[in-house]
C-alpha cells in the first residue's frame, strides 16, 4: 500500500465534559501487562496512610503504550530543557497483601 505524501495531517477535535476536564490527581502508579495489553493504575496515597486509593485504570495496547512512552520521554526532555532536571526520589512503600 503506497503512502500519500501530499496528505495533510488530520486535525483531531477532543470533546470532554466538565468533570473529565478537571482531571484526577494521582501521586503513585502501577503498571502490569499481558501479551495483549498494558494496565496502568493511577493511585492517590495520602501521607502516613497504609492504603492507596485507585483513582483510575487505563488499559492500552502494546503499540499505543510504546507511542505513549515516546511522548512521555519527549515531553520530559522538553520540560527539563525549560525548567531543569526533575529529581528522582526513592519512595519507601510497604505493600500490604490481603
Amino acid at each position: 500500500m503506497a503512502e500519500n505524501k501530499d496528505a495533510k495531517p488530520m486535525q483531531l477535535e477532543v470533546q470532554m465534559d466538565d468533570a473529565t476536564a478537571q482531571g484526577v490527581y494521582a501521586n503513585l502508579a502501577g503498571v502490569t501487562h499481558s501479551e495483549t495489553e498494558f494496565i496502568f493504575d493511577f493511585l492517590f496515597l495520602q501521607p502516613n496512610q497504609p492504603k492507596a486509593k485507585l483513582r483510575t485504570r487505563i488499559i492500552s495496547s502494546p503499540v499505543h503504550t510504546k507511542r505513549f512512552l515516546a511522548a512521555l520521554l519527549e515531553n520530559i526532555k522538553r520540560y527539563e530543557d525549560r525548567f531543569g532536571v526533575i529529581p528522582e526520589r526513592a519512595v519507601n512503600l510497604t505493600q500490604g497483601h490481603s
